[in-house]
């Protein structure tokens, strides 16, 4: 805040964690009066800014007493504390983290307890802290779909108190995020009481999007809150109020967590769950940087290639579909690309059921803008099916029948995938090789048996491999209806198993492959990921996938 004092020429910066400005006038003053009684009061000695930098010209009505200077705050929740204890005493529990803040200061409270409600649960990566409420939109690091060895992360609660303001409350590290799953069932919408916090940072809409696209999300309330400085009779509260500007991010004092969930007590009225949409509703939503939810079937994974980025910053696309989506003839399509960014922490558990086979997941607060749906920073994945959250009059019915996806054609795009037909009409010999895999765990890096040379031997088993797996890659070049106009190609890969001696001979004798064996055969329908798509010169350049 600029202030420019009275009779003074130099201006002065004051630096707070709040400020509200309050204009007196006898309305005002007689509704002090009038609710004087009902507030709790907290003695404060106003300190003229011109005396405490030496400004000459002091102003004597700047000088008042302190016995008129009371400054009135939000009521406290439980007020059992003894008269002659200070308002925040020991016992003392209050509902305003505001009040809290201003009160107790950045240092942190001890014996003070503010109640608020929890409104999300989720993990953020530990080793960023919350210095990655600084970073904006940069990635973080966060555990990618093919690491084993996963980062600590760090247990976080979403809170709101009874005036609406939200904070950041930043928990323990936890090895793995596999509890995330409890802590949303058994803490999400319930009451908490807050004790040993200190503030970490006051962070702003500018300085973190994703946070305060979550806030956002959870903005109206859903039941009328109270206003600070104002009566709190129920004429008072209000839910029609200008979203929040601001956040604090809170963490326990060094060594002490205190942060007591009464999991037996009802849902909070003010907890918002997530309101689940189908796919069809979201993608036709028009807003941007939306937070939504919703459970889909995952198809498809795949970890970004780009070998200029370290791979456990890269992102991960997961290609899902719902019943809203298979069900539709025209417009829309039948599978869509979720990208998992690097700063969204996975648990282990949705790692491993994601890498074996094909699974129903629940997608909370994604992100969606811009014909995207992103996974990022508090994001959460669970395999549970969560029991509360609404569902909007979603059609929410399990798949029941194959999955189908988009047939190649005019509007398909890149880092999409697509079901292929049609006939060979050429073959790329300069890239068609083969190699030799272990039979047992894939391996595709063989070697001569150092005992036998006549054998193959595998690293990874430590065992001689009896019958490899002849691996090839071929790239053919289609001719497809649907896509007359544009040249497609595919690189198709192929398995086949050979006794170790037939096989060692074919792979001494052949150089490429009979292109003429090829030619003019009909292909599909083949499941494929689009790599690109491009208009000059007209090509599509696709890979034969194995769905989930």
């Amino acid at each position: 805040q600029k202030l420019l004092l009275r009779n003074a020429d130099v201006p002065v910066i004051m630096h707070t964690y709040f400020s509200q400005k309050v204009l007196l006038s006898e309305h005002s003053e007689t509704r002090e009066k009038t609710y004087g009684l009902t507030k709790m009061l907290i003695r404060k000695n106003i300190t003229s800014l011109a005396q405490t930098f030496s400004l000459d010209d002091l102003d004597d009505e700047l000088r008042q007493e302190s016995s008129d200077n009371q400054v009135a705050c939000a009521p406290q929740i439980h007020n059992n504390c003894d008269s002659k204890q200070h308002p925040l005493a020991r016992s003392a529990v209050n509902d305003s983290l505001l009040e809290m803040v201003e009160s107790q200061g950045a240092v942190g409270w001890r014996e003070a307890q503010v109640q608020v409600v929890i409104q999300r649960v989720y993990c953020l990566p530990a080793r960023e802290g919350y210095r990655s409420h600084v970073q904006g939109n940069k990635p973080l690091s966060a555990i990618p779909i093919i690491n084993s060895d996963p980062p600590n992360v760090r247990l976080c609660l979403l809170v709101q108190d009874a005036y609406g303001m939200f904070s950041e409350v930043q928990l323990q590290s936890l090895t793995f995020a596999d509890d995330i799953e409890q802590y949303c069932r058994r803490w999400e919408g319930k009451f908490c009481c807050l004790a040993g916090m200190k503030i970490l940072q006051r962070t702003t809409r500018g300085r973190a999007l994703g946070l305060f696209s979550l806030i956002d999300s959870l903005w109206p309330p859903v039941v009328p809150v109270k206003v600070a400085g104002q009566s709190q009779a129920s004429e008072t509260m209000t839910t029609n109020l200008p979203p929040p500007s601001f956040c604090y991010i809170l963490t326990a004092q060094s060594g002490e967590i205190h942060v007591e969930v009464d999991e037996e007590e009802q849902i909070s009225n003010l907890y918002q769950p997530p309101a689940v949409h189908g796919l069809k509703e979201i993608l036709q939503i028009n807003g941007c940087n939306e937070r939504c939810s919703f459970w889909a079937q995952v198809l498809y994974l795949r970890l970004q290639t780009k070998h200029s980025v370290p791979i456990n910053q890269r992102e991960i696309s997961l290609f899902v579909t719902d019943s809203t989506l298979q069900n539709v003839v025209h417009m829309i399509p039948k599978v869509v690309a979720v990208s998992v960014a690097a700063s969204c922490v996975l648990s282990t558990e949705i790692t491993e059921a994601l890498s074996v086979a094909s699974r129903l997941v629940f997608f909370k607060d994604v992100l969606w803008g811009n014909g995207r749906i992103i996974c990022v920073e508090r994001t959460v994945l669970l395999l549970q099916k969560p029991l509360l959250y609404s569902t909007a009059g979603a059609d929410l019915s399990e798949l029941t029948g194959p999955v189908r996806l988009d047939e190649l054609d005019s509007t398909t795009q890149a880092n999409s995938i697509c079901a292929v037909k049609g006939i060979v009409v050429g073959v790329n010999e300069s890239t068609a090789f083969s190699w030799p895999t272990c039979d047992r765990c894939g391996n595709g890096k063989l070697e001569l048996c150092p005992q036998d040379r006549g054998l193959l031997y595998c690293n990874q088993c430590s065992e001689v491999v009896i019958s490899p797996v002849l691996k090839m890659q071929l790239e053919v070049f289609l001719s497809c209806p649907s896509r007359s106009q544009s040249t497609v190609k595919v690189k198709v890969w192929h398995e086949i198993s050979f006794g170790l001696f037939v096989l060692i001979n074919m792979l001494l004798s052949l150089q490429s492959y009979e292109v003429q064996s090829v030619l003019g055969k009909e292909v599909g329908l083949l499941n494929c990921y689009v790599h690109s798509v491009t208009s000059h010169p007209n090509c599509v350049a696709l890979e034969e996938i194995v769905l989930l």
